[in-house]
Formats: C-alpha cells, structure tokens, sequence
C-alpha cells in the first residue's frame, strides 16, 4: 500500500502539465484510502511543506483521506498555516473528517476572515454541526462576542443558522429581534429562520417584522413564505400542463434590454439567457421558463407571482453585486432563493452551466427537491488552466497562490460532480470534441453517448437585421449610429475615415482585450491602417478585473504612445447597440469610418463565442481563437482567421489577413454563405428546439426512476 501511494504521489509530481493534476490528484487521494495511517501521514504532510505548490494542494487532500488521527492533527495545523492556500485547502479537506473539538474554534476563525476559505470552512461547520452541534453553536457564538463589523457578524450569524438544535435556535431569535444588531446580522438571522423546523416564536417573530418597511421587512416576507406562512404574498397558480424550464448565472444583471451587457460578469451568458429563455417559452411543450439571476429582496417578492412565458426571476444575495470569483460567500443566500423560486414554481428541471456559485448552490436544491439536472459542460476551468500553463502564467511554484483567486481546483471538482450527478449533459461543438473531453477533463464522451448531446448556442438574427434596417434608413442617424459618430468625430483628423477593429466583450484576462490593444498598438503598420474599439466593462466604476485589464491597456498605451489616438474605449453598451456598431464597421459611415472593418476575439479561450456568431452575422470578417468552439464555424482564410490568442505578434498578423479577406472582390459571396450556415444551424431557436427535447427527456427519465 506504501508503494501504491509512493507511485502516485510521483504521478502527481512528474506530470508534465498542471491540468493532469487535477486528476492525478484523484489518484494520489483514492491510494491514500488503503495506505498505512502513520506512514502516509509523514510523506503528505512532508510534501505539503514543499515549493511545489501544486504538490502541495493534492497532498492536503490526500490526508483528508487516510485513516488516522493523525491526519486530523495535520490538517488541524494547517488551519493556522502562513499560506493562505494551504489554510483554504485544509478547511475544506476536513469536510471528510469527523468533527475535532481543536479545529471548530479555527474554522470559525477562517470564517471570520471571509472569502473562498470562509466559504469552505463554513461548508465544514455546517456539516460538523449535525453531529455536535452545541460545540459549534458555542464557538460561534462566543466569536460573535468579540466582532464588530457588520460582514463578519452578518457571515457568524448565517453559520449559526446552519447549526441544528436549541441552543443555535436561541441565539438566531436572539439577533434577529436585537434592534441594536447590525442589519445585515440582522437579515441574516431573520433568513435562517425560514429554514429551520416549524417553531412557534420563529413564526411570531418573522409575522412581526414582515410587516415592517425596508430590507428587513422584505427578508422576512420571504423567510414567511419559506416557512409556509407566505399565503398573502404569493398565491400558487393552476399547476402547468406543459414544462417548467429554470436556467440561471448569478452573477449577472439581467433586465429585458440586456443593458449591462459587457459590464462585470454580464457577459455573453447573460445575453444568452435572456434570448434563450424568450425562445424556450415560445417552444410546443414549454408553458413556462424561469432565468435566475441576482436581484433584491423586494426584487425577489415581485418575481413570485404566478405567470407563464419567460419570467426573470431575482435571488436576493444579501450582499453588494460583485464578481464570479468572489461570490462564493454569497452560497447560503443564493441556495435559499434559488429552493423559494423553483417551489414556488414548480420547476420540472434545470440547467445549469458554468462552476460558480449559483451552480454549487442550484445543484444541491435540485437534489433536495429530486428536480433533474441538465448540465452544460465545458473544459472550464481546465482549459483556462491549460492555456496559462502554456503561457507561463501558471505553474507548480505558483498554483496555490493563482488558485487563491479563481478556486481551478474546487471548480474542477464541481464540473465534475456536475456531470456525474446529471441527467443528461450538453456538450459544445469543438473540432476535436471527445480527445479535448478525454485530455482535459479525462472524460470519455464515446463510452456512453446517450448521455451527451452536442448543442451549438445561437443568436437572435432578428437584432442583426433590425441593426441592418437602421444603418440603411434615410435621415438623422439613430441613438446608437448618432453616439458611433461623436466617438469618431472626436478622434484627430488624420484617423478619421479609417476601418474600424471592433472587439466586444468583458474586461477580464480571460477575454484578452488587452492582449488585443497590445497586438495592434504594437504593430506600427496595423496601428496606422484602422482604428480599434473595445466595447466592454464599466469605466465608471470598474471590478477588479477590470481595473486590471485598464491598467495593462494603459501600460501598452504608454510603451506606444502614438496608437493612444486611434483607441476607442466606450465601456458596455447594449446588446442591440452592439449590433448596430458591427453593421457600421461592415459598411463605414460617410467622413468617420471606412468600409470593411473586422471583428476580433482575442479571448485565451472561447467555449463557442455568441460575439464572434454575431459579427459573422452582420457580414463582418472575423478573428478568433484556434482552440474550442470557434473553429467549428469559422471558415479559416475563407470567413475569418483562426489564430494563437496567446502571442501579440500573431493576433496582429491574423487582423492583417483578416482585412486581406475583407477587402478582397469575393467577399460578400463569402459572407453571405457564412450567413446561410448561421441560419441553419445557429440561431437561438434552433438551440431552444434541441434543448426543449432534451429537457423532456429529462424529465421523463426522472419520473421513471
């Protein structure tokens, strides 16, 4: 046994990439099962010293499998580790132990801290806290006697509602009543107790401040109809004859006009989902279609109202709007409205994509209320992984500290689980499907091919048209062409009248925008032959993310100084704006732009790449990464170019051909065949006839088991 894990720790050490790691890392924990207790402690917990970062993380969840007190004390310790990864990566390895009277106090500790580790260490207590609850409950308690600020009681609270029994019943009256409590302690205290077991001085105090005004009063209504109680907020429709879809990203604001498209997280996704949804509750079938994103209390009491067709439907977070990666905090809340919307409507099933947090939180709602799952899968983050390993972005030295920030193992994990646990799985079209799935997830497609359907996305091509529409209209120009021009206009005289790049999507890394502005400012004969716009991001008031795009893009802004006048950086802009942008750069606009621009994503990776669909659309040549979805309807040399998004010089090469096809004397036959192709195979109802039939499948294989 000593030797089996010998092996496999030196699978895990010798694999020439990082994305082999996270499932050789399986194997490393699977032998430490069968190991010698004592033996297999002292190697992993050697190991986890190691500068291997990489090592190190799959050494910790490695002992969370041996069979030995020992590895408890280890773990235990690296509770209080001066590397943050390895403290993260400990609380949520001990969700395998039995509770260890030494490490409740520590946990609680990592809660009070906050962030990715307060999330997993929170996971840890609520799940220790059905076996000795009253240890828990004390802990907390007795951490919340010494904190001041309003996140970390608001985050004490929320465990303590975790925690079953009298005593963490007491304490949640207890705050939820305190008038000097802060109020998100307060909310928090008042949301546990619509989930708990009926208790009648619960129910009195959530009647009594349900009738208040404000956030509280509204946490309450919901924790009433929660606990039942909620028959004067939401009365329940006729049961629907035809299916309930739900479809959710948390981490998007979702209106109607899709007007923060570009803007945080509220990417292609959240575009999708809105034009999905419309399309899905137009399908035979389909009475009614539920898309979950992040909302307010107030939002989320509106929502409830018995209705068919595509209803947006809020879950309150309790928490200011932030990223993907720092959500995780927000799983409590996002796992109790996402249960109220999908009771409350009866939901029949749901799809899920992406690993974030409304996912964790959605799919053990599903399995609480026996709704199936389809789950959308994607190399993700494997492919990001892998894209960075390449790059040197990523690598053993630094792996524990890059996955601070974006979580690649727990992600990994969760697709993983996503996809056993689903009833049916959604693939997108790559070139080399089943090796991608075989080399980056370890996944055999072929083995069970009635498992997997491959299911292009799609657009809307009526917005493509009605942009069309406008461009050719006689008189003053539109909203959308009339704000293209005054950007323009702005722009010195010798750049006027020049094609335009256009590049749209989210300031973040990933999407590459400043990879893209380095490619063309560096490149004196591309910088002088068109102007490039990037629409995306809130410049107003930018995440994270994106100040860190901005600041590489004013970085190569500074290094080539002379291209600063040719970049025009708008920030988001609607989707139907968009479309009418992409119709101008295909035909330019008479004394600001010149005909024939091109379209350019510069993403690290593109799963499929609705932008990309949509400039192909509107006639325009495009650029996208050779790896994934695109090359699967991007005619490379015919429609667009295929290119290397991870090198500069080869980004620039590709705009160069690209205007090299754009400008040739075939090209609108070219493009009107890549328009013909769209119609046929990539619109969005042709995705909401394909989905429409798996989800029915679905159901009826749920029901039949």
């Amino acid at each position: 046994m000593a030797q089996s894990l010998q092996r496999a720790l030196d699978e895990v050490q010798q694999a020439p990439f990082v994305v082999d790691v996270l499932r050789s890392g399986d194997r490393l924990a699977a032998a430490a099962v069968g190991a010698d207790g004592p033996e297999a402690v002292r190697l992993l917990a050697s190991v986890v010293q190691d500068p291997d970062e990489l090592t190190a993380v799959a050494a910790v969840h490695a002992l969370a499998r041996v069979f030995d007190d020992g590895a408890d004390a280890v773990l235990t310790e690296l509770l209080s580790h001066p590397r943050p990864f390895l403290r993260e990566h400990a609380s949520w390895a001990l969700q395998r132990r039995l509770p260890r009277i030494d490490a409740i106090g520590r946990l609680v500790g990592v809660v009070v801290a906050g962030g990715f580790p307060g999330v997993l260490a929170q996971r840890t207590l609520g799940q220790w806290g059905d076996c000795a609850p009253e240890q828990v409950a004390l802990a907390v308690e007795g951490a919340l006697a010494g904190a001041s600020g309003p996140s970390v009681r608001g985050r004490l609270v929320e465990t303590l509602g975790l925690v079953p029994g009298p005593l963490a019943d007491r304490a949640l009256l207890a705050h939820a009543t305190d008038p000097a409590e802060h109020p998100a302690a307060r909310s928090a205290a008042v949301a546990a107790l619509g989930d708990r077991p009926y208790d009648a001085a619960a129910e009195a105090v959530v009647r009594d401040l349900g009738t208040a005004e404000g956030d509280l009063g509204d946490v309450a209504r919901l924790a009433a109809i929660d606990l039942g109680l909620g028959l004067d907020v939401v009365e329940h429709g006729q049961p629907a004859t035809g299916l309930t879809v739900a479809q959710l990203f948390l981490h998007a604001d979702i209106d109607r006009d899709i007007s923060r498209a570009g803007a945080g997280d509220n990417g292609g996704v959240a575009t999708l989902l809105v034009r999905l949804g419309d399309a899905l509750a137009a399908q035979p079938g389909v009475d009614r279609v539920l898309t979950l994103s992040r909302g307010t209390a107030r939002d989320a009491l509106d929502a409830l109202a018995p209705a068919d067709g595509h209803l947006l439907t809020p879950v309150p977070l309790l928490a200011e709007a932030t990223s993907a990666p720092q959500a995780w905090p927000s799983r409590i809340a996002a796992e109790r409205g996402i249960r109220r919307v999908l009771r409350t409507h009866r939901a029949d099933v749901l799809h899920l994509r992406m690993a974030e947090v409304g996912s964790l939180a959605a799919a053990e709602v599903a399995r609480e209320l026996g709704i199936p799952v389809v789950f959308t899968l994607a190399p993700d983050p494997h492919a990001v992984v892998h894209a960075l390993d390449m790059t040197g972005g990523l690598h053993r030295g630094n792996f524990g500290t890059e996955d601070e920030r974006e979580h690649y193992w727990f992600r990994a994990r969760l697709v993983q689980r996503l996809a056993e646990d689903a009833a049916h799985v959604v693939l997108f079209p790559r070139p080399e499907l089943q090796h991608d799935m075989r080399e980056l997830l370890g996944l055999d497609v072929a083995g069970q091919p009635g498992r997997f359907t491959v299911v292009p996305e799609g657009i809307d091509l009526g917005i493509s048209a009605a942009a069309a529409a406008e461009l050719e209209r006689a008189g003053a120009a539109g909203p959308a062409l009339a704000e293209l021009d005054a950007l323009v206009a702005a722009l010195p005289e010798h750049r006027r009248r020049l094609p335009l790049v256009i590049s749209v999507g989210r300031l973040h890394r990933v999407k590459g925008m400043a990879t893209l502005v380095e490619a063309w400012a560096g490149d004196a004969e591309l910088a002088e032959r068109c102007n490039l716009l990037v629409v995306g991001g809130d410049l107003a008031d930018p995440s994270q993310d994106e100040r860190e795009q901005l600041d590489r893009i004013a970085e190569v802004l500074a290094r080539f100084p002379g291209a600063g006048d040719g970049l025009l950086m708008p920030g988001h802009r609607p989707n139907d704006v968009v479309a009418v942008w992409l119709a101008a750069a295909r035909e330019g606009r008479a004394g600001g732009i010149g005909p024939a621009g091109v379209y350019v994503c510069s993403s690290l990776k593109e799963e499929f790449g609705l932008a990309l669909l949509e400039a192909l659309a509107s006639g325009l040549v495009v650029v996208g990464p050779a790896a994934g979805g695109p090359a699967t309807y991007i005619d490379d040399g015919v429609t667009g170019v295929l290119v290397d998004t991870r090198r500069p010089d080869e980004v620039a090469r590709a705009i160069k051909e690209a205007f090299d096809l754009a400008t040739a004397p075939d090209q609108a036959d070219r493009m009107s065949r890549a328009r013909e192709r769209i119609e046929a195979d990539f619109t969005v109802q042709a995705m909401a006839d394909r989905l429409s039939t798996i989800y029915a499948g679905a159901v009826r294989t749920a029901a039949r088991s």
